[in-house]
């Protein structure tokens, strides 16, 4: 295992295109879920730990800025994967950045609609306009440390030791899902006036964060 994990590190990997798309969408599926984890922990505490709320707009539990910020990482820092540090103050920067850019995107783009607000949430030092703050990117810097060095080393190794086509059949189908679930709340059920997750879920009883 230690051979591995030293292989991955000091040794370069090449994999053909699908089999790196099926690496790509396996850590999207990944980082989508972890987000999706760590935001309905976080806003337990945030809400007085009295409810939990469910985060994002999909049926599923995943979340699509983390997922977009994973593959942003992943191609700033695996190539310096020698070098902790240099990842981390790279997925401290670039996830930082990211996060202003989309949260003020938004929110002048939806006539000021907020995903997220950090003037209303606890540890808020180093807040930004609510769009970003030091907590959040300190979080998102040890994330990218996770990300390099637990689960792109974990999708190496799925790929290599399981049927190709296995394994391709078993990523891309769980990436497609959540893509499919995003595109139906995100465009669908906008242009055609459907139900959207948010809706449902709120006629079903389950709560979430609004921001002001």
């Amino acid at each position: 295992m230690i051979k591995r994990y030293k292989d991955y590190i000091n040794k370069e990997h090449s994999f053909d295109k699908w089999t790196m798309l099926g690496i790509l969408c396996l850590i999207v599926v990944i980082a989508g879920i972890f987000g999706f984890i760590y935001e309905f922990i976080f806003y337990y505490f945030n809400g007085g730990m009295k409810y939990f709320y469910w985060r994002g707009g999909n049926f599923l539990p995943w979340i699509n800025i983390y997922a977009i910020g994973s593959i942003i990482i992943y191609f700033l820092t695996y190539k310096h994967r020698k070098k902790p540090l240099r990842v981390f103050l790279t997925g401290f920067i670039s996830s930082g950045i990211l996060e202003y850019v989309a949260g003020l995107g938004m929110y002048l783009i939806g006539n000021g609609f907020r995903c997220w607000d950090y003037n209303s949430e606890i540890l808020n030092f180093g807040n930004i306009g609510g769009f970003v703050c030091l907590r959040s990117v300190l979080f998102f810097g040890l994330s990218s440390l996770l990300l390099i060095y637990l689960i792109v080393p974990m999708c190496f190794y799925l790929a290599q030791k399981m049927n190709k086509r296995t394994f391709l059949i078993i990523s891309i189908t769980l990436c497609s899902i959540i893509l499919i679930d995003e595109i139906y709340n995100l465009l669908i059920a906008r242009i055609f006036s459907l139900p959207r997750a948010s809706d449902i879920y709120k006629q079903i009883g389950f709560r979430y964060v609004n921001f002001k």
